[in-house]
């Protein structure tokens, strides 16, 4: 008669057998004061060589920035890349068309303005550069996929996408309209994500590439009048940290981001009206020449007028009062001629605000009421922009 063995208790009075009756070893018990406090040494040990490590690399970086600073930063070159560049059809995107064509670079421009890519596309072409155009209105997802798509067959894998394109409304929060609200979202940062994820996988197929996200100063300080605009921006400025950090844990070093910071530009269509002082408003052309320098060093921030990084670290330094006062005197309006602020007046005359809604209405129903072709010559849509919407 086989004995059962099954339930023999072990010294603690627990039962030794393996799945199939057989009585395994018991290893004997640690003691527990002992196990605790070795635990406890190896995690202090742990943590004091990590944070050695981390201060040994530091010192590393610090050091070779300040050799890059008196020697030069090395600079890649472009003439192999093939660029795309969103917001493409006027401003600042079409003065980087401009400089990444002279220097050899392949450059693809979206636009929602077919106008403009035409001429973007003559001027880049007429200095003997290479450059394709496609209206492409990047807010919306399935647009911007399918455009990637028709630019790897009929162009290439893209090797430098610059998230340019941008919009604003220049209105207090109160009398911005829902769309232009959502607008700026879905044009300022929403739109990022549309054409990274779109470009993103090939660039770490071929183990090359370079995002660079044109941000703005308004990504790192709020301005009156520009609630939804600093907004979008501060969300633009942190996917682009975001982004190199995952990289850089996934193992992607080659892929590389830079954000362009820059203050108010001149003569891009955004804030040629705005009021600022102590701080003159930038040169596009200069604007263009450092963002071109940015990504050929590899740069990870670049803030335009550089010495504004300086105030940037007294933010967090200083009281409220201290900061809201130095805002509110460097920019006393940021949109001098948004609309009339008596749209939303308060409590008008009943008459004046049956006229007022009218005419609304019936802005709203024009815009609206702009029909698309059924098959559009571009291989996209054409989009008007909103009303009070300003594009880059």
């Amino acid at each position: 008669m086989e004995k059962n063995n099954n339930n023999l208790p072990a010294a603690n009075g627990h039962a030794l057998t393996n799945g199939n009756g057989v009585i395994a070893a018991q290893e004997p018990a640690t003691p527990p004061a002992a196990d605790g406090w070795g635990q406890t040494l190896w995690n202090i040990w742990d943590a004091f060589a990590d944070v050695a490590w981390f201060i040994i690399c530091c010192i590393g970086y610090i050091l070779q920035d300040l050799y890059y600073i008196a020697f030069g930063y090395p600079e890649k070159e472009l003439n192999t890349d093939i660029a795309l560049i969103t917001g493409g059809g006027n401003g600042l995107g079409r003065l980087l068309a401009e400089r990444l064509g002279k220097m050899g670079t392949k450059v693809i421009i979206w636009d929602i303005n077919k106008k403009g890519i035409a001429e973007t596309v003559e001027i880049v072409e007429e200095a003997g550069g290479y450059c394709k155009g496609y209206v492409v209105d990047i807010s919306k997802k399935e647009e911007v996929y399918k455009a990637a798509d028709v630019i790897r067959a009929e162009v290439g894998d893209i090797t430098l996408l610059i998230n340019n394109a941008g919009v604003v409304s220049g209105l207090h929060l109160l009398d911005t309209p829902d769309h232009l609200i959502e607008r700026s979202f879905n044009v300022n940062v929403m739109a990022h994500f549309w054409t990274t994820k779109a470009f993103l996988p090939k660039m770490i197929e071929n183990d090359r590439g370079h995002i660079a996200t044109i941000a703005s100063l308004a990504g790192h300080v709020g301005i009156s009048k520009l609630v939804d605009y600093c907004a979008s921006k501060f969300a633009a400025v942190g996917f682009d940290e975001a982004l190199r950090l995952e990289l850089e844990v996934l193992g992607h070093t080659n892929i590389r981001t830079t954000c362009i910071c820059p203050f108010f530009i001149q003569a891009t269509g955004m804030f040629d009206d705005v009021n600022a002082r102590w701080v003159p408003t930038l040169n596009p052309n200069d604007v263009a020449d450092r963002v071109i320098v940015a990504i050929r060093k590899n740069e990870k921030l670049a803030v335009i007028p550089g010495f504004l990084k300086v105030l940037l670290s007294f933010k967090w330094t200083f009281p409220w009062g201290c900061v809201g006062g130095l805002l509110k005197r460097l920019v006393p309006d940021a949109s001098p001629h948004g609309l009339p602020s008596s749209i939303v007046a308060p409590s008008p005359p009943k008459s004046q605000a049956k006229s007022m809604s009218a005419d609304i209405a019936a802005l709203d129903a024009e815009l609206s009421s702009v029909t698309l072709p059924a098959k559009p010559p571009s291989m996209l849509i054409q989009r008007t922009p909103s009303l009070g919407e300003r594009v880059l």
